[in-house]
């Protein structure tokens, strides 16, 4: 089935400055891992597959000026599954749900639209997508994973939907870097929030020495 879905506040300037400093400090460093370890894990027992879960998310910016992200969840079973509606077979689609988030700049929602695909109880699982529209109005900001929860959470929603929420927030942010001027002036929304982009850490002692702070 084809799918069709229609799609600077200083804190957000300090957040792109953040995106260009993985962009250029870290780049290096990551493609030196990724070709030294073509396979980061360590090497598995034999093992068959059993289940596909796909995620993805795409970040746009339209013409209009405002942003959207897509996120699409895909799952498959490698053999033919027995579900109480029937049975799926093998590398068809058990769930299938798209989200679309559209937002401005300040990462509030402007509009949002669910759909689903493919689910195990047709005619019941999709009835649910209207309710996204509940999104429309919120701010992709720290609160956000509440509210969610509370117009969401249970039976008040689709628990695969409602995963892709997050996977769409976080890409939104990802969406806004480049796009909107920095700010010098104040320190990047994330450093200190993690561990490679500690303050007393060599990253932030050698790309962003303005904000660097020794440990004692």
């Amino acid at each position: 089935m084809a799918l069709n879905l229609r799609t600077p506040s200083r804190p957000i300037a300090s957040l792109v400055s953040f995106f260009n400093l993985i962009k250029n400090a870290l780049r290096g460093v990551f493609y030196f891992e990724s070709v030294q370890s073509p396979m980061p894990l360590t090497q598995s027992a034999p093992r068959e597959a059993l289940h596909h879960r796909a995620i993805s998310a795409r970040g746009y910016k339209r013409n209009d000026g405002l942003f959207e992200v897509e996120a699409h969840l895909h799952d498959t079973k490698s053999f033919d599954f027995k579900l109480v509606s029937g049975v799926r077979e093998a590398n068809t689609a058990i769930h299938e749900m798209w989200l679309r988030l559209t937002y401005d700049t300040t990462l509030t929602i402007i509009d949002a639209e669910a759909a689903t695909d493919a689910a195990p109880y047709a005619g019941t699982c999709g009835t649910i997508t209207p309710k996204y529209k509940l999104l429309i109005g919120m701010s992709m900001r720290p609160g956000f994973s509440e509210h969610v929860r509370h117009a969401f959470g249970g039976v008040a929603g689709c628990t695969h939907l409602t995963d892709l929420i997050s996977i769409a927030a976080t890409t939104a942010f990802q969406n806004l870097a480049g796009q909107l001027p920095s700010d010098a002036t104040r320190q990047p929304y994330p450093l200190n929030r993690c561990h490679a982009l500690a303050l007393a850490g060599a990253v932030v002692a050698t790309h962003y020495p303005q904000w660097h702070k020794p440990s004692n």
